[in-house]
């Protein structure tokens, strides 16, 4: 039970101003392993007013060496602490602990040593000859940036937002999920020792209602947002309203493609990991899987075998390949949508319900559906469960417009023989990332964000760090 009764404000744990607590539960058991403060607008004020005061202070003169030697010692930080942010994660999540090491622990610290090197190069400054006078062109650090960050992959969602705002020179208020807010009082302790200045990092676990006030608050500059569509728009309105740049990495319902030449020995267990990673519970799943016509008894027989096949159990036991959803909420939300498979004509292949056995813990069974059509509700809504539709096309061209036939455009996959001709296809999808033969959904030296609904801006790559400064031109004489 790790109870917190502080928030990390200015670089120290201060008092909150209000009395109201959020309870953090292991998601195998049911039960309650933590609690932590429930920040409130003063709260948001204060830490909006320390991250104003550090970006005015000794932070505004550092210099990229600098701030990439704290960022390499975050990471530092953070690998030696690897096992315990993994636990916790693993408890908090669901995720199955060899997923939390690798995907929601290991990852972030990828992400970290890739800023820490890139700041080190990054032209901050630079002289052009323009059209008529000598420029000097600076990217300077947009300012105070509010981070709010799911429950999903909170750590290394986190790090998306947190290693490039460093790296710019900004300062950060965070706002964790109340439901995954243990990892973010750890991510604290390790901030300090690897000596990031006071006020650089504040954290503020918040409700809506509260999380609103920082997104409009009039000493933030800009807002990064990784959630839901519908939060998005509304935050995304909230900027608009204000002119504040704001990034937004949102839902997705990605396609991923079996070509008429794709080994499915190598090519089902080779997407699988990118189709219920984290139990589903991942924007970027490959969750339409779109099969060809002519083979597809035999692809739903191959998804079926290795679907069937994954254990289901505690987060933390080694080896399950299935763990439990987030809440009783998210579980009851998709054990919804199964149903909606079901009474709209879609066939139960694998799972379908909760597992045998598993009385405590908010488990579902991997699900496959066949005889699904792409305008079923379990083909175009997200549902952030290890649930997937099996969907046939008749050529590539088919192919193409069923996965583009869908709001979102965050990830895609694209599995065949034939590497160049798969890449075409990659090349037609409507999609911000798009693997082929493999089944990870991002580079850290590249680009990442959705088209369509899901969302606006990139995080990831040096894009990642343009999003997070201002452009100025000095003109020379």
């Amino acid at each position: 039970m790790r109870v917190h009764d502080k928030i990390f404000i200015g670089g120290e744990w201060v008092e909150p101003s209000g009395t109201d607590t959020f309870d953090v539960h292991n998601a195998s058991t049911e039960e309650v392993i933590g609690r932590v403060p429930a920040g409130t607008e003063e709260d948001v004020n204060r830490a909006v007013a320390a991250a104003r005061k550090a970006i005015e202070g000794p932070w505004a003169s550092t210099t990229p060496d600098e701030r990439g030697d704290i960022i390499a010692a975050l990471s530092a930080g953070i690998m030696t602490r690897l096992m315990e942010f993994a636990e916790i994660i693993a408890q908090e999540t669901g995720c199955p602990i060899d997923n939390s090491v690798g995907v929601q622990v290991y990852s972030s610290t990828m992400v970290l040593d890739y800023y820490a090197k890139l700041v080190r190069e990054y032209p901050f400054e630079e002289q052009r000859q323009g059209a008529i006078f000598k420029t000097l062109v600076r990217r300077e650090p947009v300012g105070v940036v509010a981070a709010i960050v799911p429950w999903n992959v909170p750590l290394f969602v986190t790090v998306l937002k947190l290693a490039p705002a460093l790296a710019a020179g900004c300062t950060v208020v965070l706002k964790p999920s109340p439901e995954t807010a243990l990892d973010a009082y750890l991510l604290a302790e390790v901030a300090i020792e690897a000596g990031v200045p006071a006020g650089v990092l504040n954290i503020v676990v918040a409700d809506r209602e509260v999380s609103e006030k920082l997104v409009v608050h009039p000493d933030v500059d800009k807002v990064s947002f990784t959630g839901s569509t519908a939060a998005g728009r509304r935050i995304g309105s909230l900027c608009g309203e204000r002119l504040r740049p704001v990034t937004l990495e949102l839902g997705g319902k990605s396609a991923c493609i079996l070509l008429e030449d794709a080994d499915l020995d190598v090519a089902v267990p080779g997407l699988l990991p990118g189709s219920l990673n984290n139990n589903g519970q991942a924007c970027v799943a490959q969750t339409r899987i779109l099969a060809p016509r002519s083979r597809y008894d035999e692809v739903v027989a191959k998804l079926a075998e290795h679907v069937g096949a994954m254990t289901v159990g505690d987060s933390l036991e080694k080896g399950n390949a299935i763990g439990p959803l987030v809440s009783e909420r998210q579980r009851d939300r998709v054990l919804g949508y199964i149903e909606k498979g079901k009474a709209e004509g879609a066939r139960v292949v694998v799972g379908g319900g909760r597992p045998e056995g598993l009385d405590k813990g908010w488990f579902i069974e991997p699900t496959v559906f066949a005889d699904v059509t792409n305008d079923m509700t379990i083909a175009q809504e997200e549902i952030f469960g290890p649930v997937l539709a099996v969907i046939a096309y008749d050529d590539v061209d088919d192919a193409v417009r069923i996965a583009n036939d869908s709001p979102y455009g965050l990830s895609g996959g694209v599995w065949g023989t034939d590497v160049e001709a798969a890449t075409e296809v990659s090349r037609r999808i409507a999609t911000g990332t798009v693997s082929v033969n493999s089944w990870v959904a991002m580079d850290f030296g590249a680009p990442f964000g959705g088209y369509k609904q899901s969302g606006l801006g990139r995080e990831l790559g040096p894009e990642g760090l343009d999003a997070l400064v201002e452009l100025k031109t000095v003109v020379l004489p």
